[in-house]
C-alpha cells in the first residue's frame, strides 16, 4: 500500500481528521513528526491546518524554515504530490513551494464556517476526479486566508462568494504536483459527521487513483 505521510509540526490539529479522510479514501496515512520526516521515502505528503509554533510570526512562516520543509521541497521536486490545508497551505507559500502569500483576513478576524468552492483546476493529483467548475462545500476556519498573488500563479480553487477579501476569490493555488487549500477537504468526507455533506472526498479519491497510476 502506498505510504501517505500526514507532517506534524508543534501546534498541528488537523491532523488526526486528514488521517481519517485518507482512511475513508482506502489510504494509509502515516502521522510523521517534522524532525523525523525524510524525503525519498514517501509516495504523498499531507501538511495538514493548525496552528504550527503558534503561529506568532507568521502564519506558517516558523514551520517553513526547519529541515522537514527542505525535505518537502525535495520530494516536491520529484513528483511527489503535496497538498497544503490552512496552515499547510500557508507554510507552503512561505517556504516558496507555492506563489504569492496569506495575509490577514479582511475584514479582520478568525472566520470558522462551511462555504461554497469552485475547483478550477482539475489536472492536479488532488482534483482530478471534479468536474471543471464543480461547486462543492466545505468548512474553513482561518484569520489569516487571503491570498495575495505574486507573479503568476494558478487558481486551482476560488470561493463563490469570498468571505475574506482573497484576491481574486482565490480560495487554492496549484503549482504542478503541489497544491494548497484554505478550505477543509478533510472535514467533508463523511455526512454522518460533515453537516456540510462530502464535498472534500473526491479530493482524497483523487489522489488514490493518482497513485495508482
Amino acid at each position: 500500500m502506498h505510504r501517505v505521510a500526514v507532517l506534524k509540526f508543534p501546534g498541528t490539529n488537523g491532523d488526526y481528521d486528514v488521517l481519517r479522510a485518507l482512511g475513508l479514501a482506502g489510504l494509509r496515512g502515516e502521522l510523521v513528526w517534522h524532525r523525523d520526516y525524510k524525503s525519498g521515502l514517501y509516495d504523498a505528503v499531507i501538511l495538514p491546518g493548525g496552528f504550527s509554533y503558534g503561529d506568532y510570526l507568521r502564519a506558517g512562516a516558523v514551520a517553513a524554515q526547519t529541515p522537514a520543509v527542505e525535505h518537502v521541497r525535495r520530494d516536491a521536486e520529484r513528483g511527489v504530490p503535496v497538498l497544503g490545508i490552512c496552515n499547510g497551505f500557508q507554510i507552503l507559500t512561505e517556504a516558496g513551494l507555492l506563489p504569492g502569500a496569506l495575509a490577514p483576513n479582511e475584514p479582520p478576524g478568525f472566520i470558522s464556517k462551511w462555504i461554497r468552492v469552485r475547483i478550477n483546476d482539475v489536472k492536479t493529483p488532488f482534483t482530478h476526479l471534479y468536474e471543471p467548475g464543480e461547486v462543492v462545500y466545505m468548512p474553513i476556519a482561518h484569520a489569516e486566508g487571503r491570498y495575495v498573488p505574486s507573479g503568476s500563479y494558478s487558481a486551482a480553487a476560488k470561493y463563490v462568494e469570498s468571505p475574506n477579501g482573497s484576491f481574486d476569490d482565490v480560495a487554492g493555488v496549484a503549482r504542478s504536483n503541489v497544491l494548497g487549500l484554505m478550505p477543509h477537504p478533510e472535514r467533508a468526507v463523511d455526512r454522518d459527521v460533515s453537516r456540510g455533506g462530502t464535498g472534500g472526498l473526491k479530493l482524497w479519491l483523487s489522489l488514490k487513483e493518482w497513485l495508482k497510476r
